[in-house]
């Protein structure tokens, strides 16, 4: 079964977690010094927030799956829907390993399509270069441009 996932960032992460704690009426069930989760049964919605640069506002939609078979049936839409699909096996971002499938709406939305193998210590690793990133790893290049920008790159990258 899918679950919604939806990533904001935030200027005051502690300012966030306290209006958002609030209006789910939860705590979140992952809490670091820069990055809060809530998993809600009700909506069905993995909730993430982070404060690790960007602008602030939705930063990705997508969809957390249980398996990698759903990964992969999920990896086939999204090929269908767009064929500048980004693969990320092994990712670690949000404190996670996860297998993912980006790719990127016509209005530019970057869609994150993931399934979660374990978490990991760390926030995560910029995956164009493999070094330590101090930015929001999650959303490679590829995600985070519109068909515009890849049209004109000719390439699902925009890096």
């Amino acid at each position: 079964m899918k679950r919604f996932h939806v990533h904001v960032a935030v200027p005051d992460l502690a300012e966030s977690v306290r209006f958002y704690s609030t209006l789910f009426g939860a705590e979140p069930s992952v809490r670091k010094d820069d990055y809060a989760k809530w998993m809600l049964d009700d909506p069905r919605v993995n909730f993430a927030i982070s404060s690790r640069g960007g602008a602030s506002g939705v930063n990705h939609l997508g969809f957390q799956v249980e398996s990698g078979e759903e990964l992969e049936a999920m990896h086939t839409q999204l090929a269908a829907a767009d064929s500048a699909v980004f693969a990320e096996k092994g990712a670690n971002c949000c404190y996670a390993r996860s297998d993912k499938y980006w790719v990127t709406d016509p209005a530019g939305v970057g869609w994150e399509t993931f399934h979660t193998l374990a978490t990991v210590p760390v926030y995560g690793n910029d995956v164009m270069t493999g070094a330590a990133s101090a930015a929001a790893c999650c959303g490679p290049a590829a995600a985070c441009c519109g068909p515009a920008e890849r049209a004109e790159t000719k390439s699902s990258c925009c890096a």
